[in-house]
């Protein structure tokens, strides 16, 4: 091969090599991200499985209309009743407390953080907000237990020691980062352009945050309140320490109550026998919360593509 030869080959071949390599790596690359995606649907798939496998188990001991319209919670005491509405009324109890709480101050918050605050503020005050979600989930449950709890009790004397009230009042505190920052950056994806126009038809900076860049936000706003609220439903040990073990259909924040992750957290303890009908509860439970919450999802994905705004 003469020099000329060589310097028309070599480097021809040098990049189809590096092309080669590249393609490679891609497709090396490509089958991980498959890999990872087809581990989560396997994931999700086996959940769904064992739910349904041993919720049917349960269903076969107890009727469903007994399990879902009965009143009286008692699975591990004679004589057993199965009625799984004192365990929903605990939860939702703790829901809408958390979501009166954590849903408006968090959005409030990401209104003044997206429209109001400097940039110096802005960097201080966003960490600082977000440090909240790093607090662990006991820690909250016993500041509500020796701190909320007292205040709660000197205005209310008739609040007893493990009562929804507190449980609601640290849920709401927890769920609070995650509506601030996910409303925050679903603000600040809306154009300039709309608060330019809304400033020179002469709106004050209040009307342009509340009638243009909420709205105009609202899909990111929706789809934080729900992530937040099946958080909040989700929730246990602080809700288990604060919210204390006592099963009852009740409207009344100050009483004790209990929700259903709760009395899963009870009975996975490992006294109940494997196999029994009262070790199935925590799969019919877990399959109901697991409903609950496909259903809040199904909702907002609904509602978001109704009032999804999309921007140049």
């Amino acid at each position: 091969m003469t020099a000329v030869e060589f310097e028309m080959t070599g480097p021809a071949t040098g990049d189809l090599r590096r092309r080669s390599s590249r393609r490679w790596k891609e497709e090396g690359i490509k089958g991980m991200l498959f890999i990872c995606a087809l581990l989560s649907v396997a994931v999700t798939v086996g959940i769904v499985l064992v739910l349904s496998t041993e919720t049917v188990l349960f269903f076969r001991e107890v009727p469903i209309g007994d399990f879902l319209f009965g009143k009286v919670w008692a699975p591990l005491l004679a004589p057993k009743h199965f009625g799984v509405l004192p365990l929903l009324a605990g939860s939702f109890l703790i829901v809408i407390g958390a979501g009166a709480i954590g849903l408006p101050v968090g959005l409030a918050t990401a209104i003044y953080l997206s429209e109001y605050a400097g940039g110096r503020t802005r960097t201080i005050a966003k960490p600082v907000l977000e440090i909240l979600a790093g607090i662990p989930t006991v820690v909250y449950g016993y500041f509500a237990l020796t701190f909320v709890t007292p205040l709660l009790r000197g205005v209310f004397p008739t609040t007893g020691v493990f009562n929804a009230a507190s449980a609601s009042i640290v849920v709401g505190i927890m769920i609070l980062p995650m509506v601030a920052s996910l409303c925050d950056d679903a603000l600040r994806a809306v154009p300039a352009s709309l608060r330019q126009g809304a400033y020179a038809l002469g709106a004050t900076p209040f009307e342009v945050s509340v009638r243009v860049v909420v709205p105009g936000a609202l899909s990111g706003i929706v789809a934080s309140f729900v992530l937040a609220l099946s958080r909040a439903i989700g929730e246990t040990m602080a809700v288990t320490i604060a919210a204390g073990a006592t099963p009852k259909l009740t409207a009344n924040p100050l009483e004790s109550i209990q929700t259903m992750t709760a009395y899963i957290v009870q009975v996975s303890l490992g006294d109940t026998p494997t196999g029994t009908t009262e070790y199935y509860t925590i799969f019919a439970v877990g399959a109901l919360l697991f409903v609950i919450t496909l259903l809040a999802n199904l909702l907002a994905i609904r509602i978001l593509r109704r009032f999804r705004e999309v921007y140049e």
